[in-house]
């Protein structure tokens, strides 16, 4: 029945549901982890991140509820299969819109640990969501322009800094860090400024993910690689909302992390060089990857 309301009143609805979830678990989440503040043991640390963690899994569970609810979409999603709970991933994937984020959060719930993502400082400050994510522990990055670190060199490797901290946290309970490689939604305008050598991504940024891979050690199990595309064009998180989103196709490949992926990004200019020639093919492929399943969509 919800589904044959008309897109504004559904995108009302659907949006009002997401608050409200947001809002109902928001309470626990900063009460334990206020909890875990102010008790720097490391063992009930760990029994209250534990806990945060399945508040975050059931907020994400009635999330998914509301899509199934509201929304219409056929789910073409390759590459799940051999996924376990309890391992350690890091999560690469390209980013078009903020709709990204609610789809991996389908497509991974309760099928690998809780998706952590490094997020700009200032979106700390979003209404609620910021202490939420803060809460669950994600990392806030602040990023300089070179042209602002030549003027405060001082604040050079301070990203790197939040990272090793982050890490830290992640080496306790199975984890899955996301990252956005790009480190900004794909726009035609941002692709054009770029001089992207790819035809439906942005170019790459390497080293947040490099520093990952070296803090983290042996731990990481896997990458996984994934690619989303939206056969009818990339849509607005309100589209979203309105059901205008119909077809999600997502492929997932997960990759061994070898020892040739691990090394000293800051200081070491050949392993530099080596894992931005690794990223790029990997992002060549995925550009190869987005134009098979672009062109395997039936035109309207």
């Amino acid at each position: 029945m919800p589904k044959i309301l008309p897109s504004p009143l559904r995108g009302v609805l659907s949006l009002l549901l997401y608050v409200l979830n947001t809002v109902f678990w928001a309470i626990p989440l900063l009460l334990f982890a206020l909890l875990k503040l102010l008790l720097p043991v490391a063992g009930w640390q760990r029994v209250c991140a534990a806990i945060l963690n399945g508040i975050a899994t059931s907020w994400i569970a009635v999330n998914n509820f509301n899509q199934t609810l509201l929304c219409d979409i056929r789910w073409d999603v390759d590459g799940t299969a051999a996924l376990q709970k309890r391992g350690w991933y890091l999560v690469l994937a390209n980013h078009q819109s903020w709709v990204d984020i609610l789809v991996l959060q389908n497509i991974f719930h309760r099928r690998i640990p809780f998706l952590k993502f490094f997020l700009k400082k200032e979106l700390f400050w979003v209404p609620i969501l910021g202490l939420c994510w803060w809460a669950l522990d994600f990392p806030f990055m602040k990023r300089y322009s070179k042209s602002f670190l030549k003027k405060k060199p001082h604040l050079k490797g301070k990203d790197f800094e939040t990272t090793a901290r982050a890490c830290q946290k992640f080496k306790h309970l199975p984890v899955s860090i996301m990252n956005f490689v790009e480190g900004t939604r794909f726009t035609r305008e941002k692709h054009a400024t770029q001089g992207s050598p790819y035809t439906h991504l942005l170019k790459t940024r390497a080293g947040g993910i490099a520093f990952v891979m070296g803090a983290m050690g042996e731990q990481l199990d896997r990458i996984l690689d994934v690619t989303i595309v939206y056969p009818q064009g990339i849509k607005s998180f309100w589209a979203f909302l309105c059901g205008e989103v119909n077809e999600i196709k997502v492929r997932i490949d997960a990759i061994a992390i070898t020892e040739d992926l691990r090394g000293n990004y800051a200081a070491d200019r050949h392993f530099r060089a080596h894992f931005h020639n690794w990223l790029n093919q990997l992002w060549a492929e995925k550009d190869r990857r987005i134009r098979g399943l672009l062109s395997d969509t039936p035109s309207a």
